[in-house]
């Protein structure tokens, strides 16, 4: 079921469960009454409550317990060997823990507006993953895709694509980027076109990860050139099996695999129209309001800093003061991260879709895990300089790995400075960025 907007302004009153206005409430409340200003403008929105409140900051019982259970499955399917196979292969994808967790049923309830699904479970579920180090790219982009599809999709797209996720044996992968249009993407210029019933798809995209494992593609695609540039666009939801589409591997610095794809004389019908005609720039917002504000790449820097600290104290240097500054100082950003996700989830959950508070916790979260890493490898001196399973490497060669990997956190997912000038521009009221 889709998710309404809220009135402008809601009064919630407190329950001992959880749950508020009959959706799921992201803390319990000790206060009876609440006013929340929801749907304000940018620059009004706020969080109110009666003078002197404090908030409670701890999770429902039944998010608790959900969380539990994620952390007992992760526990049991990542493995040291399962992550030396990511390591070493580039794919960045645990068959066996994403089975696992859909058997769990936990999927299921994380896909965005399915039934009872939970934004804050969805929360739960990639930062625990995230936290430990498990793999979450490909499950999240599925996810994702799958609450896409159940806010816009057809009845035969919901069918064919939900059950497929939440079994934890279908993946999909994003097709927006392209060699010349990468944050711009109003600049793309792949092309659908009209040819009798069909639809006549030629273009190339990049940095389309998972692409060679995903049974789907989204892929923006330009139906209109004598619309304005953000309104000719059209998404489609493609089986990567259909004649014309290839894959390309690409391998990142980070050891990491993406993929080159490339569309020629690609035909669907419209049943692959995801969302309507020319309105794929609205779709592509939902799904990226999912990515940035809830779904992981909010936390990094958790296992950064867990190695790190596990490092500095075996070598004995946690005594060093410049030492216990600086991972003190990542720790804080750790938790203001882990706080403005809670944030967009509780948007979420209010029936919301945190777009600009999801742009803040990107943008906060990614730079302060690049930041992050360049301080704990510059701290590690030459130990900081060896790569993973190299001897004498500083906590396991994860400073190093993390010096490489974070700065694609600030590029994917929407840049800093894209998201800078959303911030600038819808929270702020600065003017419009020159183009």
């Amino acid at each position: 079921m889709a998710a309404t907007a809220l009135p402008r302004s809601t009064t919630f009153s407190s329950t001992t469960d959880g749950r508020v206005a009959g959706r799921w409430c992201w803390v319990t409340r000790q206060r009876n009454t609440w006013r929340w200003p929801i749907g304000c403008g940018p620059m009004t929105r706020r969080l109110a409550g009666p003078p002197g409140a404090d908030m409670d900051f701890t999770l429902a019982p039944a998010v608790l317990a959900y969380r539990e259970r994620v952390r007992s499955i992760i526990a049991a399917h990542h493995t040291p060997q399962t992550e030396h196979h990511q390591h070493t292969s580039g794919t960045f994808n645990n068959p066996a823990l994403n089975r696992a967790l859909a058997a769990d049923g936990l999927i299921e309830r994380a896909v965005p507006g399915l039934g009872a699904g939970d934004p804050i479970e969805l929360w739960v579920l990639f930062n625990e993953m995230e936290k430990a180090g498990a793999p979450l790219d490909a499950l999240a982009m599925a996810v994702m895709i799958a609450g896409v599809v159940q806010h816009v999709g057809t009845d035969a797209q919901k069918a064919a694509v939900i059950p497929a996720v939440t079994s934890g044996g279908a993946l999909i992968c994003l097709g927006y980027s392209e060699p010349d249009a990468g944050s711009d993407l109003s600049a793309l210029t792949t092309r659908a076109e009209r040819d009798g019933s069909e639809w006549v798809i030629n273009g190339a995209k990049m940095w389309t990860t998972m692409a060679h494992e995903a049974r789907w593609v989204i892929l923006l695609a330009r139906t209109d050139a004598s619309l304005p540039r953000h309104q000719g666009l059209t998404m489609f939801l493609i089986p990567m099996d259909t004649p014309g589409v290839r894959v390309d591997p690409v391998h990142t610095m980070a050891t990491e695999r993406t993929n080159a794809t490339f569309y020629d004389d690609v035909r669907v019908g419209d049943d692959c129209v995801l969302g309507e005609v020319n309105g794929g720039w609205r779709v592509m917002g939902v799904a990226l309001s999912f990515e940035r504000g809830v779904m992981g790449g909010t936390n990094p820097g958790v296992p950064l800093l867990r190695h790190t600290a596990a490092w500095a104290q075996e070598s004995g240097r946690i005594t060093e003061p410049a030492v216990r500054e600086k991972l003190a100082r990542v720790a804080i950003d750790n938790h203001v991260a882990a706080l403005l996700t809670q944030r967009s989830a509780w948007i979420a959950a209010s029936g919301g879709l945190p777009g600009l508070e999801g742009s803040m916790t990107k943008l906060f979260a990614s730079e302060s895990y690049q930041k992050a890493s360049r301080w704990f490898q510059e701290m590690a001196g030459a130990e900081g300089l060896l790569q993973l399973l190299q001897p004498g490497a500083a906590a396991h060669g994860w400073i190093e790995y993390d010096a490489r990997h974070s700065p694609v956190t600030t590029i994917y997912g929407g840049t800093s400075e894209i998201n800078r000038n959303n911030i600038a521009e819808r929270h702020l009221g600065l003017p419009r960025m020159r183009r």
